[in-house]
């Protein structure tokens, strides 16, 4: 899993893999996480976020939160999202965190990004970086429980289960109960839903 960091790590480099969760629901933020190991750090149990149970996960996050020199997480509203667009903004937030980390190398899941650092973008990379799938395992926690605390406002959505990904639990509360200031407008669904009501109410 550190293949990718190896060669930096030899010539004493210092590596941060960046990864996000979040990208694709309807609704709740996008959490983007930073992660920089010791050099030579190795951990047989990491690996990317979503081949791993929730108890795993949250066994790993505190481990990664207690081994690792820097941890860096941007979180990015649906305001933000909405204005800007996801892709963009995933961007955005992995370019700050690369720009802010100790870090003299940035390992990123299929994202190119311009930094003045060295940046290698690696396709399905949280499965292939031991840092990439570490920053996966922290931001997908993170997003989980700001979407479990979520569900407490909006009982009636389901968030605690499906996290605002488009379910069909999701899409019928939406249609029963309309949509919330953490919905994201622009999604397809979301911004259906909206047009629907327009065009009634016309």
């Amino acid at each position: 899993m550190n293949t990718f960091e190896m060669p930096f790590w030899r010539d004493n480099k210092v590596v941060c893999g960046i990864d996000e969760a979040g990208r694709g629901p309807l609704a709740g933020p996008m959490v983007v996480a930073g992660v920089v190991f010791p050099i030579g750090y190795q951990h047989s149990l990491i690996n990317d976020s979503k081949q791993l149970s929730e108890k795993k996960r949250n066994l790993l996050f505190c481990e990664i939160m207690r081994d690792a020199v820097e941890v860096i997480v941007v979180v990015v509203d649906e305001a933000t999202i909405d204005k800007v667009n996801i892709y963009q903004c995933a961007k955005l937030a992995m370019a700050n965190i690369a720009k802010c980390s100790i870090a003299n190398a940035i390992l990123t899941d299929a994202m190119p990004l311009e930094v003045k650092k060295d940046v290698t973008s690696i396709i399905k990379g949280d499965t292939k970086s031991i840092s990439i799938a570490a920053a996966s395992i922290i931001a997908k926690v993170i997003r989980d429980t700001k979407m479990k605390h979520l569900d407490k406002l909006y009982p009636e959505y389901g968030f605690a289960k499906h996290k605002g990904y488009c379910t069909k639990v999701h899409l019928d509360a939406i249609g029963t109960y309309g949509i919330t200031p953490i919905h994201r407008r622009t999604f397809a669904p979301v911004a259906y839903h909206q047009q629907s009501l327009f065009t009634d109410k016309g």
